[in-house]
């Protein structure tokens, strides 16, 4: 009797935690363009925390700069991506234009 209790309690507890009901609510899928715009914010944010706890004397300044040029270099390849997408999604609505006829 104790073994099938056992065994009843064990499946109760691995249904309640692994069961995933029907529907579930996942968010919004965030696309690429929505990531490297929240990049480039957290990258700003950085260097103004670094460029504040730079002025209090938190940081030596070989220390600064170096913190200071790698978050530059990769907030220019967050840009450079952004104008990537921007640049292919107008090209796309161009071509998407141009064979249209304008009704009047």
């Amino acid at each position: 009797m104790i073994p099938v209790a056992c065994a009843a309690i064990t499946l109760v507890t691995l249904l309640y935690v692994f069961y995933l009901p029907g529907k579930l609510h996942l968010g919004q899928k965030k696309t690429r363009a929505a990531y490297l715009g929240e990049r480039k914010e957290a990258i700003y944010e950085n260097l103004r925390d670094l460029n504040f706890e730079y002025k209090a004397g938190k940081f030596p300044e070989a220390d600064y700069l170096a913190l200071q040029e790698s978050l530059e270099a990769e907030a220019a390849g967050v840009m450079a991506e952004i104008a990537r997408l921007e640049d292919s999604a107008n090209s796309e609505q161009h071509r998407g234009r141009k064979g249209r006829r304008v009704a009047h």
